[in-house]
């Protein structure tokens, strides 16, 4: 039998307060955690008018990815982690593909994001060619936006 992946809303605040965690210790990731422990105090708060998804590979949470309101149009992606003996699974993309959705569907306009390039070039180079455009660079965090809309209205992915 096949290794089953599925997307899960967050239920259990442990278990996706440890995969941040994990991610936190990423070397090079550091400046990604500014603000942890008040994101760990709260993160039904801190994610109020988001989502947070657990990626699950049969049954053991293997990932995540957040989206957080910005404001009514604009939302935030965050936390998007895999951990490393499940990487090369498509994991990721999967987990993106389903949070623009999960944006759309919440009414966002916009998803926002940022990465360090050094430190995660296979996710930077993902976030390109799936249409995310740089808005800046500042110290090798890069700040980029995927629109939702287009002049006729939603995209559809």
């Amino acid at each position: 039998m096949g290794l089953v992946f599925e997307i899960r809303d967050k239920n259990d605040n442990e278990i996706a307060k440890s995969l941040i965690r994990e991610y936190s210790t990423i070397k090079g990731a550091e400046q990604c955690f500014v603000s942890l422990d008040k994101e760990l105090a709260d993160l039904d708060t801190y994610y109020y008018g988001g989502a947070f998804m657990i990626g699950y590979e049969d049954d053991f949470p293997v990932a995540t990815l957040a989206i957080r309101k910005i404001d009514d149009n604009t939302c935030e992606l965050k936390r998007l982690y895999v951990k490393p003996d499940y990487r090369g699974r498509g994991y990721s993309r999967l987990l993106v593909d389903a949070a623009l959705d999960r944006a759309r569907n919440l009414g966002f306009q916009e998803v926002r994001l940022t990465t360090k390039p050094a430190v995660m070039p296979v996710a930077y180079g993902y976030y390109k060619r799936i249409g995310f455009e740089e808005l800046g660079n500042e110290n090798g965090t890069v700040s980029m936006s995927f629109s939702l809309t287009d002049r006729h209205g939603i995209l559809e992915f």
